[in-house]
């Protein structure tokens, strides 16, 4: 649903103003290369709370702690 509307809406902008549309269309993939390092970082950085996450609370699930649900 989501690429559908990216679709259209990059549709509208092509019948508005064409030089727009198309410097999107090239610019597209280089923010994303450009957003990789960064999708890692966080990756990364949620990684290491749930681990620090887990090491904290272990003392309590070894003694039988269950959260409520």
């Amino acid at each position: 649903m989501k690429a559908m509307i990216l679709f259209i809406g990059w549709c509208i902008l092509f019948a508005l103003c064409w030089p727009l549309a198309l410097l999107a269309l090239i610019l597209l993939p280089v923010v994303w290369l450009l957003s990789l390092p960064l999708r890692l970082i966080g990756i990364t950085v949620g990684a290491g709370f749930a681990l620090v996450r887990a090491v904290l609370f272990l003392p309590a699930r070894l003694l039988g702690w269950r959260a409520a649900t």
